[in-house]
């Protein structure tokens, strides 16, 4: 089948919108969030609320331009929100994997086989990770290729930290298993190490997620938490919920954000951005009833 759809003007996307059932309270506004936000990233908005069976996709919930704005401003929000809380979150990751494996097997251990599972995954990853120290500019890196030649490539506490969270996550997962692994899970208060490696692969999905500006409220993940029930310190009480929606990945977020960084305000901000969700979309992310009682939500 050939795509034969032509571009609309702003005026016509309006009217189209109209014709569909979309209420507009001041239009030439409308036009101008038009043309600063795309038709088509606006449609990831106003699709729930249309019957996307029919054709003309038409609105079968009296929602207006505006309120649909709202939407995607707080969507933005909250994508802002947990991006922030992911550095913390990604930097912890890093010093802790850094330090433990570098202290038992040197400088350099993430170049050596013997540490890890699969070695055909080892040799990917390696390659990967030499491709991304050679694309850095970060000064530490070219001091090292100035000043040494002898390992051939920056040690550990260098190389892994101009790596992506997603390798990152992926050397880890492969890294065999040990007491040092396990150690690291523990150090974030989670019980076993497969675990981690969970969690990491849903921290790198959110974060790419954000760094693509992509749509966070409503979307269904495909990498879904794993949740423990015999974690150190007190997770959810709750865990009949649905884990390919954002509120279980944001409990995770916010269980490790307690242990490493005492006194964020990641809760707080969230409780309010939440309170003013609009269109009472809470549930659409998977927000349980009650699920400000946890005790993770309780504190800072």
């Amino acid at each position: 089948m050939k795509y034969s759809k032509k571009p609309l003007t702003f005026a016509t996307q309006i009217e189209i919108l109209k014709n569909r059932g979309l209420h507009f309270g001041n239009e030439d506004l409308a036009k101008h969030y038009l043309s600063n936000i795309s038709y088509y990233r606006l449609r990831a908005y106003t699709y729930p609320f249309q019957d996307n069976n029919d054709p003309e996709h038409p609105f079968i919930t009296n929602v207006s331009f505006e309120e649909i704005i709202d939407l995607y401003v707080f969507d933005r929000r909250l994508r802002l929100l947990v991006f922030n809380a992911l550095e913390k979150i990604e930097i912890a990751l890093r010093t802790k994997i850094i330090y433990h494996y570098s202290m038992a097997h040197g400088s350099h251990f993430h170049e050596n086989p013997a540490l890890f599972r699969n070695q055909g995954k080892f040799q990917s990853d390696n390659l990967k990770l030499q491709e991304e120290i050679k694309r850095s500019s970060e000064d530490f890196i070219k001091h090292y290729f100035q000043k040494y030649n002898d390992p051939p490539n920056p040690p550990a506490w260098m190389s892994l930290e101009v790596i992506t969270l997603g390798l990152l996550s992926q050397l880890y997962k492969n890294m065999l298993r040990s007491k040092i692994k396990r150690n690291i899970a523990r150090d974030f208060g989670l019980p076993r190490e497969d675990f981690l490696e969970n969690w990491m692969h849903v921290f790198s999905n959110l974060r790419n997620i954000c760094a693509h500006h992509g749509r966070f409220w409503n979307r269904r993940f495909i990498v879904e938490p794993r949740l423990p029930a015999d974690t150190s310190s007190t997770f959810l009480k709750n865990t009949r919920i649905h884990t390919n929606k954002l509120y279980a990945s944001l409990s995770c977020m916010q269980y490790i954000l307690i242990r490493i960084s005492p006194g964020s305000s990641f809760s707080t901000q969230l409780v309010s951005l939440i309170n003013n969700c609009p269109l009472h979309q809470q549930r659409d992310m998977g927000f349980p009833d009650n699920w400000k009682e946890e005790m993770i939500w309780q504190k800072a």
